[in-house]
């Protein structure tokens, strides 16, 4: 088994170590061919506008949906969540739908504002508290009846799943923690 990381863009590098950590196979994902020799991906985050423009001079949608319809998972976080959404707000621009959500762009504060905090999560082995890294931070306004809640952060639902997509507003890469890399991997086993 092994799982892309889109390097277009963002923290890839980081989402590739984590994944070292944790024992699994991981490759950077340039063009939308390289998709069809792994069994996931990770959509790091970055600057979502920048990446739409560099996914559409290399015509990745297609390849993202096709991929999605074959069944592997995908993993977004920040701007891939972003990416990910149904809708997007401030301000609205384009994105593949592929999860139930309204996210609000930067709604966690700019830059200066960005944060570290501990959250809880239940990742399928119970509820355990979870450390949780805010930069520019997207925020999920509305979460769809058929995507679930997964982690919250003071009362707010920071990470959900719809089938094979699962997102999070924060960076789980710039912790020690392995749990939310380990749960993408169990994810991606299952659907192989």
């Amino acid at each position: 088994m092994k799982i892309g990381v889109l390097a277009l863009q963002g923290d890839f590098a980081l989402h590739r170590k984590a994944l070292d950590r944790i024992g699994v196979a991981s490759v950077e994902v340039r063009m939308p061919g390289q998709l069809e020799e792994v069994a996931g991906l990770i959509m790091p985050g970055g600057e979502s506008t920048t990446l739409l423009k560099l996914m559409d001079a290399w015509d990745f949608v297609p390849a993202l949906e096709k991929f999605h319809t074959a069944g592997k998972p995908i993993f977004g976080t920040c701007a891939g969540m972003i990416l990910l959404a149904r809708e997007v707000q401030s301000p609205a621009q384009f994105s593949l739908g592929l999860i139930d959500l309204t996210v609000e762009r930067n709604a966690y504060g700019r830059q200066k504002e960005s944060f570290e905090a501990v959250g809880s999560a239940d990742l399928g082995r119970g509820r355990i508290p979870l450390k949780m890294v805010f930069i520019r931070a997207p925020r999920i306004r509305r979460l769809g009846p058929a995507a679930t809640p997964l982690a919250e952060y003071q009362g707010e639902c920071v990470m959900a799943r719809q089938g094979t997509v699962l997102v999070a507003a924060f960076h789980p890469e710039l912790t020690d923690e392995p749990a939310v890399h380990e749960y993408f991997a169990r994810m991606v086993r299952a659907a192989t």
